[in-house]
Order: structure tokens, then C-alpha cells, then sequence
């Protein structure tokens, strides 16, 4: 690897890594359209976010930050899994902690 990816994808593609987390990728099967007014929807519902916690108003923020977890249910990064093949969810969990174990350790080496 000639530059180190800042979140690198497992061998996969079914999550990232952020501070030796692992996060799930969003469903690649999803057509672009639905998939960008998915992303849409998140991103607006996370302005919302920010808007409703400087307003100081708790219900905005709620609702807002219920926007954002359906938008993320429905780009696959929560909820059931996108994959079909029966692998379990590692969503959050420390890469070390997980069969992504090995692969991670040898991407931090090769990056140091």
C-alpha cells in the first residue's frame, strides 16, 4: 500500500475503520437515486442535529436524531445486515475484538 487510506475498508467491504473501530459500510446494492436520498435525508437530519442541540430544544433534537437513525437503517449502516451470508454483525466493535483482527494488525504495520 503506497499511502495509508485514512478509514480503510475490510477485504470485504462491509465496514470501515475509525480509531480501531469498525463501522458499517452502507448497502452497495442500493441504486444510486435511493442511495443519494438516503444520503441526503442524513445529512439534513444531522443539520437538524446541530440546530436543535444550539436551540436548546430537546424534542427538535430527538426527532432529528430519529431522522438520522432511519436514514441510516434504510442505507443498511443499521438494522439487519445487507449481506446475505449468514456472517454476523461486528458494527461498532473493536476490530481487535474481531475476525478483522489479523488484517488490521498487518495494515497498521505496513503503515508504520
Amino acid at each position: 500500500m503506497t499511502a495509508p487510506d485514512k478509514y480503510p475498508s475490510t477485504p470485504d467491504g462491509r465496514y470501515f475503520v475509525v480509531a480501531g473501530r469498525l463501522w458499517r459500510m452502507s448497502n452497495p446494492a442500493l441504486p444510486p437515486e435511493e442511495r443519494q436520498r438516503l444520503v441526503d435525508q442524513l445529512m439534513t437530519a444531522r443539520r437538524q442535529v446541530g440546530a436543535a442541540r444550539k436551540a436548546g430544544d430537546a424534542m427538535a433534537e430527538r426527532a432529528a436524531r430519529d431522522a438520522v437513525d432511519a436514514a441510516k437503517h434504510g442505507l443498511g449502516e443499521r438494522g439487519p445486515v445487507w449481506w446475505s451470508d449468514g456472517a454476523p454483525d461486528y458494527n461498532r466493535r473493536l476490530v481487535k475484538n474481531t475476525p478483522y483482527a489479523d488484517w488490521y494488525a498487518k495494515l497498521v504495520q505496513a503503515d508504520a
